[in-house]
Protein backbone atom coordinates (compact mmCIF):
# COMPACT_ATOMS: atom_id res chain seq x y z
CA UNK A 1 0.00 0.00 0.00
CA UNK A 2 1.87 3.72 -1.05
CA UNK A 3 2.43 5.90 1.73
CA UNK A 4 2.72 9.55 1.77
CA UNK A 5 5.75 11.04 3.62
CA UNK A 6 4.62 11.45 6.88
CA UNK A 7 3.61 7.30 7.14
CA UNK A 8 -0.11 7.88 6.60
CA UNK A 9 -1.09 5.04 3.85
CA UNK A 10 -2.29 7.25 0.89
CA UNK A 11 -5.39 5.31 1.40
CA UNK A 12 -6.00 5.82 4.43
CA UNK A 13 -5.60 9.29 3.81
CA UNK A 14 -8.66 9.45 1.11
CA UNK A 15 -10.77 6.85 3.76
CA UNK A 16 -10.59 10.31 6.25
CA UNK A 17 -11.65 12.64 3.60
CA UNK A 18 -14.60 10.66 2.79
CA UNK A 19 -15.80 9.94 6.44
CA UNK A 20 -14.77 14.21 6.56
CA UNK A 21 -16.48 15.00 3.06
CA UNK A 22 -19.97 12.76 4.43
CA UNK A 23 -20.21 14.75 7.43
CA UNK A 24 -20.14 17.92 5.22
CA UNK A 25 -22.46 16.99 2.29
CA UNK A 26 -25.29 15.56 5.12
CA UNK A 27 -25.92 19.16 5.40
CA UNK A 28 -25.03 19.60 9.13
CA UNK A 29 -22.20 20.40 9.18
CA UNK A 30 -21.28 23.42 6.80
CA UNK A 31 -17.78 23.30 6.86
CA UNK A 32 -14.31 22.39 8.64
CA UNK A 33 -11.00 22.19 8.48
CA UNK A 34 -8.93 18.84 9.91
CA UNK A 35 -5.09 18.59 10.48
CA UNK A 36 -3.04 15.74 10.95
CA UNK A 37 0.60 16.05 11.68
CA UNK A 38 3.37 13.16 12.08
CA UNK A 39 6.81 14.17 12.35
CA UNK A 40 7.68 16.92 9.81
CA UNK A 41 4.54 16.24 7.57
CA UNK A 42 1.06 17.82 8.00
CA UNK A 43 -2.18 16.95 6.02
CA UNK A 44 -5.08 19.49 5.89
CA UNK A 45 -8.33 18.66 5.25
CA UNK A 46 -10.88 21.93 4.07
CA UNK A 47 -14.25 21.07 3.77
CA UNK A 48 -17.59 23.04 3.08
CA UNK A 49 -18.40 26.91 3.63
CA UNK A 50 -18.41 29.54 6.28
CA UNK A 51 -21.65 29.80 6.54
CA UNK A 52 -24.49 26.81 6.50
CA UNK A 53 -26.18 28.79 3.19
CA UNK A 54 -23.28 28.81 1.21
CA UNK A 55 -20.72 31.79 1.05
CA UNK A 56 -17.15 31.90 1.38
CA UNK A 57 -15.51 28.94 1.16
CA UNK A 58 -13.52 27.08 3.98
CA UNK A 59 -9.92 28.26 4.14
CA UNK A 60 -6.94 26.87 5.81
CA UNK A 61 -6.07 29.49 7.58
CA UNK A 62 -9.74 30.17 8.90
CA UNK A 63 -10.08 31.12 12.60
CA UNK A 64 -12.03 29.60 14.95
CA UNK A 65 -13.77 29.64 18.78
CA UNK A 66 -12.00 27.18 20.43
CA UNK A 67 -14.40 27.25 23.48
CA UNK A 68 -13.00 24.26 25.92
CA UNK A 69 -10.40 23.24 23.84
CA UNK A 70 -8.65 26.38 25.33
CA UNK A 71 -7.92 24.49 28.28
CA UNK A 72 -4.97 22.46 27.17
CA UNK A 73 -3.41 26.25 25.96
CA UNK A 74 -4.26 28.59 28.39
CA UNK A 75 -3.39 26.36 30.85
CA UNK A 76 0.35 26.18 29.90
CA UNK A 77 1.30 30.51 31.54
CA UNK A 78 0.63 28.18 34.83
CA UNK A 79 3.42 25.97 33.88
CA UNK A 80 5.44 28.82 32.87
CA UNK A 81 5.28 30.41 36.29
CA UNK A 82 5.72 26.81 38.34
CA UNK A 83 8.86 26.18 35.81
CA UNK A 84 10.39 29.88 37.13
CA UNK A 85 9.51 28.58 40.68
CA UNK A 86 7.14 31.65 41.20
CA UNK A 87 4.22 29.43 42.01
CA UNK A 88 4.50 26.26 43.21
CA UNK A 89 2.06 23.39 42.97
CA UNK A 90 0.86 23.14 46.72
CA UNK A 91 1.07 26.95 47.44
CA UNK A 92 -1.77 28.43 49.05
CA UNK A 93 -3.66 30.71 46.56
CA UNK A 94 -5.06 33.40 48.96
CA UNK A 95 -1.81 35.72 48.87
CA UNK A 96 -2.54 35.79 45.12
CA UNK A 97 -6.42 34.86 45.47
CA UNK A 98 -7.58 36.28 48.75
CA UNK A 99 -11.25 36.02 47.18
CA UNK A 100 -11.07 32.13 47.80
CA UNK A 101 -9.88 32.20 51.51
CA UNK A 102 -12.24 30.92 54.36
CA UNK A 103 -14.77 29.39 51.63
CA UNK A 104 -17.59 27.35 53.07
CA UNK A 105 -18.88 24.34 51.60
CA UNK A 106 -22.54 23.29 50.99
CA UNK A 107 -23.68 20.55 52.69
CA UNK A 108 -25.38 19.02 49.69
CA UNK A 109 -24.57 20.08 46.31
CA UNK A 110 -28.67 20.80 45.73
CA UNK A 111 -29.11 22.33 49.44
CA UNK A 112 -29.40 26.20 50.20
CA UNK A 113 -26.24 28.38 49.61
CA UNK A 114 -26.35 29.28 53.42
CA UNK A 115 -26.69 25.30 54.94
CA UNK A 116 -22.83 25.12 54.59
CA UNK A 117 -19.71 24.03 56.48
CA UNK A 118 -16.18 25.31 56.53
CA UNK A 119 -13.43 24.24 54.29
CA UNK A 120 -11.24 21.54 55.53
CA UNK A 121 -8.10 23.14 54.25
CA UNK A 122 -7.29 26.00 52.00
CA UNK A 123 -7.27 26.19 48.36
CA UNK A 124 -3.74 25.46 46.44
CA UNK A 125 -2.47 25.93 43.12
CA UNK A 126 -2.96 22.14 42.92
CA UNK A 127 -6.18 22.14 43.25
CA UNK A 128 -6.63 24.37 40.30
CA UNK A 129 -4.60 22.98 38.28
CA UNK A 130 -6.69 19.42 38.70
CA UNK A 131 -10.31 21.46 38.46
CA UNK A 132 -10.61 19.97 42.31
CA UNK A 133 -10.59 23.55 43.88
CA UNK A 134 -14.30 22.87 44.93
CA UNK A 135 -16.58 24.89 42.33
CA UNK A 136 -17.35 24.12 38.67
CA UNK A 137 -20.26 23.53 36.08
CA UNK A 138 -22.09 20.53 37.16
CA UNK A 139 -24.31 19.89 34.07
CA UNK A 140 -26.18 17.03 36.25
CA UNK A 141 -27.02 19.70 38.98
CA UNK A 142 -29.07 22.48 36.59
CA UNK A 143 -31.56 24.15 38.56
CA UNK A 144 -29.94 23.63 41.77
CA UNK A 145 -29.42 26.73 43.88
CA UNK A 146 -25.54 27.18 43.49
CA UNK A 147 -25.92 26.24 39.61
CA UNK A 148 -28.67 29.18 39.46
CA UNK A 149 -26.40 31.34 41.23
CA UNK A 150 -23.35 30.77 38.76
CA UNK A 151 -25.40 31.49 35.98
CA UNK A 152 -27.03 34.38 37.31
CA UNK A 153 -23.83 36.34 38.96
CA UNK A 154 -22.55 35.80 34.99
CA UNK A 155 -19.78 33.83 36.16
CA UNK A 156 -19.58 31.54 32.85
CA UNK A 157 -19.12 32.01 29.45
CA UNK A 158 -21.61 31.75 26.26
CA UNK A 159 -24.67 33.82 28.54
CA UNK A 160 -26.29 36.95 26.97
CA UNK A 161 -24.33 39.24 29.00
CA UNK A 162 -20.35 39.02 29.18
CA UNK A 163 -18.46 38.14 31.96
CA UNK A 164 -16.85 40.97 33.85
CA UNK A 165 -13.44 42.31 34.52
CA UNK A 166 -11.82 39.90 36.23
CA UNK A 167 -11.70 41.84 40.18
CA UNK A 168 -15.64 42.07 39.69
CA UNK A 169 -15.86 38.50 38.76
CA UNK A 170 -13.40 36.96 41.22
CA UNK A 171 -15.54 39.21 43.72
CA UNK A 172 -18.42 37.34 42.86
CA UNK A 173 -17.06 34.16 42.80
CA UNK A 174 -15.85 34.65 46.14
CA UNK A 175 -19.59 35.61 47.78
CA UNK A 176 -20.59 31.88 46.87
CA UNK A 177 -20.34 28.36 48.63
CA UNK A 178 -17.81 25.50 47.44
CA UNK A 179 -19.86 22.54 45.96
CA UNK A 180 -17.40 20.46 47.58
CA UNK A 181 -14.10 20.30 49.88
CA UNK A 182 -11.10 21.59 48.36
CA UNK A 183 -9.29 18.45 46.73
CA UNK A 184 -12.27 16.58 46.64
CA UNK A 185 -13.82 16.52 43.40
CA UNK A 186 -13.29 17.03 39.91
CA UNK A 187 -15.57 19.49 38.20
CA UNK A 188 -15.84 21.34 35.07
CA UNK A 189 -14.75 24.50 33.72
CA UNK A 190 -14.60 27.58 36.56
CA UNK A 191 -11.20 26.73 37.62
CA UNK A 192 -9.54 27.41 34.11
CA UNK A 193 -11.19 31.05 34.41
CA UNK A 194 -9.65 30.74 37.97
CA UNK A 195 -6.38 30.80 36.75
CA UNK A 196 -6.83 33.27 34.15
CA UNK A 197 -6.68 36.07 37.23
CA UNK A 198 -3.86 33.73 39.30
CA UNK A 199 -1.85 34.41 36.02
CA UNK A 200 -2.24 38.10 35.63
CA UNK A 201 -1.58 38.79 39.07
CA UNK A 202 1.23 37.12 39.69
CA UNK A 203 3.18 38.17 36.41
CA UNK A 204 1.86 41.29 36.65
CA UNK A 205 0.86 41.45 33.27
CA UNK A 206 -2.23 41.08 31.33
CA UNK A 207 -2.91 37.28 30.80
CA UNK A 208 -2.86 37.81 27.35
CA UNK A 209 -0.23 39.11 26.95
CA UNK A 210 1.34 36.84 28.86
CA UNK A 211 0.22 33.96 27.05
CA UNK A 212 1.30 35.93 23.68
CA UNK A 213 5.11 36.33 25.20
CA UNK A 214 5.90 32.79 26.69
CA UNK A 215 3.63 30.93 24.48
CA UNK A 216 1.91 31.99 21.67
CA UNK A 217 5.45 34.41 20.02
CA UNK A 218 7.53 31.88 20.33
CA UNK A 219 5.33 29.34 18.50
CA UNK A 220 4.37 31.31 15.90
CA UNK A 221 0.75 31.52 16.81
CA UNK A 222 -0.11 34.57 15.29
CA UNK A 223 -3.90 33.84 14.74
CA UNK A 224 -4.36 33.03 18.90
CA UNK A 225 -5.89 35.20 20.94
CA UNK A 226 -9.08 36.09 22.79
CA UNK A 227 -10.44 38.60 20.21
CA UNK A 228 -9.85 38.76 16.35
CA UNK A 229 -8.50 41.72 14.78
CA UNK A 230 -11.05 44.03 12.41
CA UNK A 231 -9.21 43.36 9.15
CA UNK A 232 -9.00 39.47 10.15
CA UNK A 233 -12.98 38.98 10.73
CA UNK A 234 -13.48 37.96 7.17
CA UNK A 235 -11.89 34.63 8.26
CA UNK A 236 -14.35 33.70 10.91
CA UNK A 237 -17.41 32.09 10.37
CA UNK A 238 -20.55 32.71 12.02
CA UNK A 239 -21.42 30.13 15.27
CA UNK A 240 -23.72 28.18 14.97
CA UNK A 241 -26.14 27.12 17.51
CA UNK A 242 -28.99 24.58 15.76
CA UNK A 243 -32.44 23.99 17.07
CA UNK A 244 -32.24 20.21 19.20
CA UNK A 245 -35.46 19.70 18.22
CA UNK A 246 -35.27 20.26 14.59
CA UNK A 247 -31.46 20.88 13.14
CA UNK A 248 -32.68 24.37 12.48
CA UNK A 249 -29.67 26.88 12.16
CA UNK A 250 -29.91 29.28 14.08
CA UNK A 251 -26.61 31.83 14.50
CA UNK A 252 -25.05 32.62 18.30
CA UNK A 253 -22.42 34.69 17.38
CA UNK A 254 -21.88 36.66 14.54
CA UNK A 255 -17.88 37.61 13.47
CA UNK A 256 -18.85 40.94 12.88
CA UNK A 257 -19.95 42.98 16.24
CA UNK A 258 -20.05 39.62 17.83
CA UNK A 259 -18.48 38.48 21.13
CA UNK A 260 -14.54 37.87 19.51
CA UNK A 261 -14.55 41.21 17.44
CA UNK A 262 -13.27 43.55 20.70
CA UNK A 263 -11.27 42.22 23.36
CA UNK A 264 -13.07 40.88 26.19
CA UNK A 265 -13.57 41.83 29.44
CA UNK A 266 -12.26 38.74 30.84
CA UNK A 267 -9.96 37.03 29.40
CA UNK A 268 -11.23 33.70 29.89
CA UNK A 269 -8.65 30.47 29.92
CA UNK A 270 -11.51 28.18 30.09
CA UNK A 271 -12.86 28.65 27.07
CA UNK A 272 -12.14 32.31 25.28
CA UNK A 273 -9.12 31.69 22.85
CA UNK A 274 -9.86 31.71 18.84
CA UNK A 275 -7.38 30.37 16.80
CA UNK A 276 -6.59 28.41 13.79
CA UNK A 277 -5.87 24.49 12.98
CA UNK A 278 -1.52 25.61 11.63
CA UNK A 279 -1.74 27.89 15.49
CA UNK A 280 -2.97 24.80 17.48
CA UNK A 281 -1.05 22.01 15.33
CA UNK A 282 2.00 24.09 16.42
CA UNK A 283 0.97 23.93 20.45
CA UNK A 284 0.40 20.25 20.39
CA UNK A 285 3.82 19.71 18.12
CA UNK A 286 5.41 21.51 21.26
CA UNK A 287 3.90 18.92 23.79
CA UNK A 288 4.72 16.11 22.02
CA UNK A 289 8.12 17.19 21.49
CA UNK A 290 8.94 17.37 25.57
CA UNK A 291 8.20 21.19 25.20
CA UNK A 292 10.44 22.08 22.50
CA UNK A 293 9.92 24.05 19.97
CA UNK A 294 12.70 23.59 17.01
CA UNK A 295 15.59 24.47 19.29
CA UNK A 296 13.74 26.74 21.76
CA UNK A 297 12.29 25.55 24.84
CA UNK A 298 8.96 26.69 26.10
CA UNK A 299 8.40 24.61 29.09
CA UNK A 300 10.01 21.97 30.62
CA UNK A 301 9.83 18.27 30.23
CA UNK A 302 8.28 18.03 33.35
CA UNK A 303 5.95 20.77 33.26
CA UNK A 304 4.68 18.86 29.81
CA UNK A 305 4.41 15.54 31.64
CA UNK A 306 2.39 16.83 34.52
CA UNK A 307 -0.14 18.07 32.16
CA UNK A 308 -0.30 15.02 29.81
CA UNK A 309 -0.86 12.50 32.43
CA UNK A 310 -3.24 11.75 34.47
CA UNK A 311 -3.33 13.78 38.02
CA UNK A 312 -6.43 11.99 40.00
CA UNK A 313 -7.35 8.86 42.19
CA UNK A 314 -10.56 7.26 41.16
CA UNK A 315 -12.55 9.26 43.74
CA UNK A 316 -11.96 12.54 42.45
CA UNK A 317 -12.67 11.60 39.04
CA UNK A 318 -15.93 9.89 40.11
CA UNK A 319 -18.36 12.67 38.52
CA UNK A 320 -16.67 12.78 35.64
CA UNK A 321 -16.88 9.17 34.95
CA UNK A 322 -20.84 9.03 35.98
CA UNK A 323 -21.56 11.99 33.51
CA UNK A 324 -19.29 10.02 30.33
CA UNK A 325 -21.06 6.82 31.37
CA UNK A 326 -24.61 7.69 32.60
CA UNK A 327 -25.19 10.67 31.12
CA UNK A 328 -24.67 10.44 27.18
CA UNK A 329 -27.72 12.79 26.73
CA UNK A 330 -25.66 15.43 27.98
CA UNK A 331 -22.39 14.51 26.64
CA UNK A 332 -23.23 13.06 23.44
CA UNK A 333 -20.78 10.46 23.93
CA UNK A 334 -18.07 12.52 24.31
CA UNK A 335 -15.70 11.91 27.38
CA UNK A 336 -14.64 8.05 27.97
CA UNK A 337 -10.94 8.74 28.81
CA UNK A 338 -10.48 8.36 32.13
CA UNK A 339 -8.19 10.47 33.64
CA UNK A 340 -7.42 14.27 33.75
CA UNK A 341 -3.87 15.84 33.62
CA UNK A 342 -3.81 19.65 33.97
CA UNK A 343 -5.94 21.15 31.73
CA UNK A 344 -6.57 18.26 29.80
CA UNK A 345 -7.85 15.19 29.06
CA UNK A 346 -5.69 12.17 29.18
CA UNK A 347 -6.85 8.27 27.98
CA UNK A 348 -6.39 5.83 31.01
CA UNK A 349 -8.42 3.07 29.61
CA UNK A 350 -9.31 1.64 25.80
CA UNK A 351 -12.77 3.74 25.99
CA UNK A 352 -12.41 4.00 22.11
CA UNK A 353 -10.28 3.59 18.79
CA UNK A 354 -8.05 6.43 20.78
CA UNK A 355 -5.05 4.55 22.75
CA UNK A 356 -3.87 5.28 26.34
CA UNK A 357 -2.13 8.25 26.98
CA UNK A 358 -3.60 10.08 23.98
CA UNK A 359 -4.21 13.73 25.33
CA UNK A 360 -6.21 16.56 24.47
CA UNK A 361 -9.88 18.18 24.78
CA UNK A 362 -13.28 18.71 22.87
CA UNK A 363 -15.04 22.43 22.40
CA UNK A 364 -18.83 23.10 22.90
CA UNK A 365 -17.88 25.51 19.52
CA UNK A 366 -17.38 21.94 17.64
CA UNK A 367 -13.73 21.44 18.27
CA UNK A 368 -11.76 18.83 18.76
CA UNK A 369 -7.66 18.19 19.57
CA UNK A 370 -5.86 15.73 20.64
CA UNK A 371 -2.13 14.11 20.35
CA UNK A 372 -1.09 10.74 20.61
CA UNK A 373 2.69 10.05 22.25
CA UNK A 374 2.56 6.33 21.36
CA UNK A 375 2.01 7.21 17.14
CA UNK A 376 3.53 10.63 17.62
CA UNK A 377 0.42 12.45 15.81
CA UNK A 378 -1.25 15.36 16.55
CA UNK A 379 -4.93 15.85 14.99
CA UNK A 380 -7.75 18.14 14.79
CA UNK A 381 -10.99 19.17 13.64
CA UNK A 382 -12.53 22.44 14.12
CA UNK A 383 -15.98 23.16 12.70
CA UNK A 384 -18.50 26.30 13.58
CA UNK A 385 -21.22 24.56 14.74
CA UNK A 386 -21.96 24.16 18.62
CA UNK A 387 -23.01 21.28 20.13
CA UNK A 388 -26.53 22.10 20.79
CA UNK A 389 -26.68 19.12 18.57
CA UNK A 390 -24.63 15.89 18.78
CA UNK A 391 -23.34 16.54 15.14
CA UNK A 392 -20.02 18.31 15.90
CA UNK A 393 -19.19 15.34 18.66
CA UNK A 394 -20.28 12.83 16.38
CA UNK A 395 -17.60 14.41 13.29
CA UNK A 396 -15.07 14.63 16.25
CA UNK A 397 -15.25 10.52 17.12
CA UNK A 398 -15.70 9.73 12.97
CA UNK A 399 -12.36 11.82 12.71
CA UNK A 400 -10.63 9.99 15.33
CA UNK A 401 -11.76 6.49 15.05
CA UNK A 402 -10.74 6.59 11.21
CA UNK A 403 -7.63 8.17 11.91
CA UNK A 404 -6.31 5.52 14.58
CA UNK A 405 -7.44 2.81 12.22
CA UNK A 406 -5.63 3.96 9.18
CA UNK A 407 -2.45 4.78 11.24
CA UNK A 408 -2.50 0.95 11.91
CA UNK A 409 -3.17 -0.34 8.52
Amino acid sequence: MGQNANGIPEAGLRRLRGVLTRHVESGRIPGLVALVSRGDETHVEVHGTMRHDGGPPMTRDTIFRMASTSKPVSVSAVMVLLDECRLRLDDLVDPWLPELADRQVLKRVDGPLDDTVPARRPITVRDLLTSTFGLGMDFTAIGTPIMNALFEKGLTPNLPEEMPEPDEWMRRLGTLPLMHQPGEQWQYHISHDVLSVLVARVSGKPYEDFLRERIFGPLGMKDTGFHVPAEDLHRLPPLYAPDPQTGEFHVWDEAEGGRHSKPPAFQGGGGGLTSTADDYNAYFRMLLNGGMHGTERILSRGAVELMTTNRLTPGQLAARDALARNNVHISFGQGQQGGWGFGMAVRTYRGDYAPIGEFGWDGGCGTSTYADPRSGVTGLVLTQVGTSVPDPMRLAQDFWSTLYQVLED
